[in-house]
């Protein structure tokens, strides 16, 4: 688990009032908003205080309305405003509101705000790197939700939640949140790999993206390498290795070639015929090393074909660092209890979900200030202090 996010989390619970009031300002939310605040009307949930007591929600224990909007009486007495009523029902009106796509753009915002501000040094040879990994969020059993994100079909009806799957971009230089989708959890075009092929928008060339053999396909990395991407994934366990073939870098290191497949049945014949009749791939062993536990040996996929320029040993140390994904979203699913989320439609639920990506990128930016201050990396930081707002 992160320590340092999580005792950046417990101050934060300790404060007893909206904490992020001092970390999100109200001309970022109400940008966020745009043609929509307009339309806002309340004296006191208005776009910022809104959005300050949902992360405040998403950053208590108990997840519960009420415990919200006692932060926000708290938070008003002391500056000296007058108390607000402690009846949950404006606050749920003024929730219900919030345009999703203000949320998302807001949880888009504040984590490559964080990332295009951390030091050179913190990418990987000069490059900016994309944690991707993938996972499954529940949700309580109504209806709505059923509709929009059916529970797994082998239970019966009743006996389970509405899951939904989820796909997050993390930086790997400082731990933000970058981009993120969700959808339904079975079905055509609802896999890790359908789902971060929405969100290609976000990346930019010379980019690096790192992930697991979810996202080894051919297709998924000739698109990547189409926009001037490289990729470096796990290979697939049915995919064979044979380092005696192809053209020898080193040991373990080599350069093979992947015919095109078959157009699948989701992409378009026009986008079929702009890719590759081949890709040129480089396959890189990798030892992993774990005390207490068995040696591994896996394979990496790379375009990343220089061995000069990028190294075996690199690559190698570069895929090590892919787990650093697994722990920021078990660091969102278990410390912020993201992991069942509260809504009870499936508006709200995006919302929520996007508020606490929102709430940990705020705390990530705190680790990273402080890591700056202290000359250290990100994951290296011992938070310890209390935000001044």
């Amino acid at each position: 688990m992160d320590v340092a996010f999580r005792r950046a989390v417990a101050e934060a619970r300790r404060r007893g009032d909206l904490y992020f009031a001092g970390l999100l300002p109200e001309d970022r939310i109400l940008e966020a908003f745009g043609r929509a605040r307009w339309f806002w009307q309340g004296w006191i949930y208005s776009p910022a205080v809104t959005l300050w007591v949902f992360l405040a929600q998403c950053l208590s224990a108990d997840h519960s309305c009420r415990e919200a909007v006692a932060q926000l009486i708290a938070w008003r007495l002391s500056r000296g405003l007058k108390r607000c009523s402690a009846d949950t029902g404006a606050y749920c009106t003024a929730r219900e509101r919030i345009p999703a796509e203000a949320s998302l753009q807001l949880a888009r915002e504040t984590g490559r705000t964080v990332d295009e501000q951390a030091p050179s040094e913190w990418r990987w040879l000069g490059r900016r790197v994309l944690d991707v990994d993938g996972s499954t969020i529940t949700m309580p059993d109504t209806p709505e939700n059923q509709a929009a994100y059916p529970q797994v079909p082998g239970q019966r009806p009743g006996c389970g939640f509405p899951i939904a799957r989820i796909v997050v971009v993390f930086s790997l230089a400082v731990g933000t949140v970058l981009d993120a989708a969700i959808g339904k959890y079975q079905g055509k075009q609802t896999g890790e790999n359908s789902l971060f092929r929405t969100l290609h928008g976000l990346l930019r060339e010379r980019d690096v993206v790192l992930a697991d053999r979810y996202f080894s396909g051919w297709f998924d990395l000739a698109l990547l390498q189409q926009r001037g991407v490289d990729s470096v994934v796990h290979k697939h366990q049915l995919r064979a290795t044979d380092f005696r073939t192809g053209r020898r870098l080193g040991p373990g290191d080599h350069l093979v070639r992947w015919s095109k497949p078959p157009r699948p049945d989701w992409m378009s014949p026009e986008q079929y015929a702009s890719l590759p009749d081949q890709l040129t791939l480089r396959e890189v062993r990798v030892v992993v090393r774990q005390k207490g536990f068995r040696t591994k040996e896996l394979v990496v996929i790379t375009t990343l074909l220089d061995a000069e320029s990028y190294p075996a040993a690199e690559i190698a140390a570069l895929y090590r660092r892919r787990w650093q994904a697994e722990l920021h979203l078990r660091s969102l699913k278990i410390v912020l209890q993201m992991d069942h989320l509260r809504c009870k439609t499936p508006h709200r639920v995006r919302n929520e979900f996007y508020m606490h990506l929102v709430a940990y990128n705020l705390i990530r930016q705190l680790l990273s200030v402080a890591a700056c201050r202290a000359g250290v990396e990100p994951w290296t930081v011992s938070f310890k202090g209390t935000l001044q707002t």
